[in-house]
């Protein structure tokens, strides 16, 4: 199962990057990029808890298989206007959000799996390889080839699916409804633990997601073009990997809720200093005269990998203590239902983040959302820890929600 989601994490970074650079290529505007996650965030929030119900009542294995399907289906589509040749944005922003609904279905149903498969203890190790399956670095412009190659990949992910028995809930099952939803709400609002990390990977995705100013960056602030997008994009993907392979002792460690903070932090700083290095290229550092796709600024594009990289580990690490927290702590019969919540947390912030960059990106130069953002996660993380000190003390080996 694990194979199948790597592979197909591959193609849908390879899918996301094409859908930016399209979308640029045909507006020149980070905001028109920014709206692509924007637009999907209310279809996606619906997927998500419409999909923990389903994840919560029915076989976990078929909810996820035919939400597959769709999310292939998108991108198929995706490569088909891409090859007639259709230059209008909207037919964009339809199929990734209908895409970003799907995908985000599939994950409310597979993530509820991985703990009926392992016991407790190897669960934080079956986190970890999640992060390395995102990101290949785009170096044409070709979107054809590219929505191509994503659609290929993405029939991986019926590999590890299809083989897997019958994965229905255990304990009591609702019909999906709004009285199913609202029982997942009543849990999340005893669950302190786990409503603390929701709101702080909030926080991290809002306002330290810069993904959407990578296109204006390569053209317009290091050069390089769709090179650099891609050598960006990657990067963060390249820290996520090196995180993943050096994981062993994360899995040792108990205190989850403390390593959340930390690595949020951690996070939050790297996002920072990816800002800095932006400001330093809107001074002419590492580059004499202009910047353009043929003229890159070599050394600081170098520098913002590096940063990016270092925020990639970061987040991973993150996602591992929270992804371990809400499968530990949470009763397989609830587990949907949160983890919908947990995939709308995961995929809504970088969305929220996405507004947040580009809006400020029109009034402010591109340097300034992600130095203001990484500090305000430094800030903000501390004082919701401060507000809830009990977080700290969260122990691996005796799981609460």
């Amino acid at each position: 199962m694990w194979i199948g989601g790597a592979i197909t994490g591959l193609g849908g970074q390879l899918t996301i990057v094409a859908v930016m650079l399209h979308v640029f290529a045909l507006t020149e505007s980070t905001l028109a990029v920014s709206m692509v996650a924007v637009f999907g965030l209310v279809p996606m929030i619906l997927a998500g808890l419409y999909g923990g119900m389903l994840a919560d009542a029915v076989d976990r294995r078929v909810v996820a298989l035919v939400a597959a399907c769709i999310t292939w289906g998108s991108t198929i589509a995706l490569a088909t206007i891409a090859w007639i040749g259709i230059e209008t944005v909207w037919p964009l922003y339809l199929l990734t959000t209908i895409n970003a609904a799907a995908n985000t279905v599939v994950g409310t149903a597979r993530q509820p799996i991985v703990p009926r498969l392992l016991p407790r203890e190897p669960l934080p190790a079956a986190a970890a390889p999640g992060g390395s399956s995102a990101g290949l670095m785009v170096t044409t412009t070709r979107f054809q080839w590219t929505y191509t190659a994503g659609s290929v990949l993405h029939v991986a992910a019926f590999l590890g699916l299809w083989t897997l028995p019958a994965i229905l809930p255990e304990g009591k099952r609702h019909r999906p409804g709004l009285r199913s939803l609202a029982d997942g709400w009543k849990f999340l609002r005893v669950a302190p633990n786990i409503r603390i990390q929701f709101i702080l990977d909030i926080v991290a995705m809002t306002f330290g997601q810069p993904i959407a100013l990578f296109p204006a960056i390569g053209m317009l602030v290091l050069g390089g073009g769709p090179i650099t997008v891609g050598a960006l994009t990657a990067s963060i993907a390249i820290g996520a990997l090196a995180s993943s392979v050096f994981s062993g002792r994360v899995g040792a460690a108990r205190k989850h809720g403390l390593g959340i903070e930390r690595a949020i932090k951690a996070y939050g700083l790297c996002i920072a200093l990816f800002g800095a290095v932006l400001l330093l290229a809107s001074f002419g550092w590492g580059a004499p005269g202009d910047v353009t796709e043929a003229r890159p600024n070599i050394p600081l594009i170098a520098l913002a990998c590096l940063t990016l990289a270092a925020a990639g580990a970061a987040d991973n690490i993150s996602a591992i203590f929270r992804s371990t927290m809400v499968q530990a702590a949470v009763p397989d019969e609830m587990r949907g239902r949160l983890q919908g919540i947990f995939t709308i947390v995961v995929a809504g912030g970088p969305r929220l983040g996405a507004l947040y960059a580009g809006a400020l990106s029109t009034v402010a130069a591109l340097w300034f959302p992600p130095l203001l953002g990484g500090l305000a996660i430094i800030g903000l993380c501390a004082v919701l820890v401060r507000l809830n000190p009990r977080f700290r003390e969260y122990d691996a080996l005796h799981p609460t929600p």
